[in-house]
């Protein structure tokens, strides 16, 4: 069969023809991919929609389950110490922020005048018991002579000398005990095992009887106050175990809950200048939840960790895990 080169080329020419056949079969081809790609973000936002509620419920869960709160604070006790005795400071062992064991000295005001009024102290006592002793031996020997000897007047006078001259000797013990009592308050020793903080006073500073010289912060009394919402106070008993987390440390402080406050301030309860309750008469429809504190013993501090006192802290209660020892 001879094919010319004019049937060649009309052959040819009848391709594109063929191909235009493909462009009616395009639409039906890229439909189903254009509603794929409009579904896909769809999908996207109600997967992250469903995750977002499933997290928030959750949280929820956590927060109503377990409770926790961001407002609380480290507490301690501070011990003040204030001199019994008057006088100029003639040593001062301790520095500001130093630690000291419970006994060791804090300040020395001068001991001299304490010390010459315990030795005359001394002295008084030794001359008023000589007198006692001789005024009761002068007794007792005219009770034991007859009428005819001393008139009964005179005995019930030596008698009375007696007890007189005794009772000086009773005074004159007690001044002795006081005065060395004065003169041991000379030395001011730490109470507690702790740190001295905003230590003011220096070596040479007279100090009065009552004046706060030196605070100690004591380091075995550390707590927690956590102030947790009053809806959330129902889940929180004495005993249940607490996680503590310090704003400043990563480290996680173990205690439990030692006490519930029983009281807080209302503000409305506090008189006027008449003794009647002042209330205020602005009420909102938005009431917040009143916060209560919740005392948290510390169990385990790891060693890491610098307790200082208001420092802030996060707190997490778990409710159900009493630690029945401490009941």
């Amino acid at each position: 069969m001879t094919v010319t080169f004019t049937e060649i080329i009309s052959r040819r020419g009848k391709m594109p023809d063929d191909g235009d056949e493909r462009p009616s079969l395009e639409p039906e081809i890229r439909a189903p991919v254009r509603r794929r790609v409009q579904v896909i973000p769809f999908l996207i936002t109600l997967a992250t929609v469903a995750l977002a509620g499933l997290l928030g419920w959750a949280v929820w869960g956590v927060y109503m389950e377990a409770p926790w709160t961001r407002d609380a604070t480290v507490r301690t006790y501070v011990v003040t110490m204030a001199p019994e005795v008057s006088g100029r400071i003639v040593e001062l062992p301790v520095a500001d922020n130093q630690f000291v064991h419970k006994g060791d000295p804090l300040m020395v005001v001068d001991p001299t005048n304490f010390a010459i009024a315990a030795r005359l102290a001394d002295a008084a006592v030794d001359q008023t018991k000589a007198l006692a002793q001789n005024a009761q031996a002068q007794s007792a020997r005219r009770q034991k002579l007859t009428d005819l000897a001393v008139s009964q007047e005179e005995q019930q006078t030596f008698s009375s000398n007696s007890l007189s001259a005794n009772a000086a000797y009773q005074q004159a013990l007690a001044k002795r005990d006081q005065a060395h009592v004065d003169l041991e308050r000379t030395r001011i020793l730490s109470p507690v095992n702790g740190y001295v903080t905003n230590l003011q006073v220096q070596l040479g500073d007279f100090v009065t009887v009552g004046q706060k010289s030196i605070s100690l912060v004591d380091a075995d009394s550390f707590w927690v106050d956590a102030y947790f919402e009053e809806t959330n106070l129902r889940g929180i008993l004495e005993g249940d175990v607490a996680t503590i987390k310090l704003m400043g440390h990563g480290e996680v402080v173990r205690g439990h809950v030692e006490s519930v406050a029983r009281g807080i301030d209302v503000p409305n309860a506090q008189p006027d200048t008449s003794g009647l309750a002042s209330v205020n008469p602005i009420f909102t429809w938005v009431r917040l939840a009143q916060r209560v504190p919740v005392r948290i013993h510390l169990d385990d501090v790891p060693s890491c960790v610098r307790l200082v006192a208001g420092l802030t802290a996060t707190v997490q209660v778990d409710p159900g895990s009493e630690r029945r020892s401490h009941h």
